[in-house]
């Protein structure tokens, strides 16, 4: 069995950029400005000031005083946080 690649060449305008999910979609002018901004060094103070705000604010929305934690992972890792917190405590028979 054999497969035969072809290349095609597509012309490409430039001009507005979109965003193809699901899109298109036009992206507005901030939102173009913002991405081209330097990324933030996650281990700078700039990014704790950040996470900082952002974990207060999700107290805020979550309507409690207690820590919140943000867990960065897929929604596999947060699926298996969960069950493992959950089962943790459970004793096999």
């Amino acid at each position: 069995m054999s497969f035969v690649v072809s290349w095609l060449t597509v012309a490409v305008k430039s001009g507005r950029h979109f965003l193809q999910i699901p899109g298109p979609t036009n992206v507005p002018e901030r939102i173009l400005r913002a991405m081209s901004q330097p990324t933030i060094d996650h281990r700078g103070p700039g990014f704790a000031a950040i996470a900082r705000e952002a974990i207060e604010g999700l107290q805020r929305v979550f309507q409690t005083s207690g820590p919140v934690v943000i867990y960065p992972s897929s929604g596999t890792g947060a699926w298996e946080a969960a069950l493992v917190n959950t089962l943790s405590g459970v004793t096999r028979c």
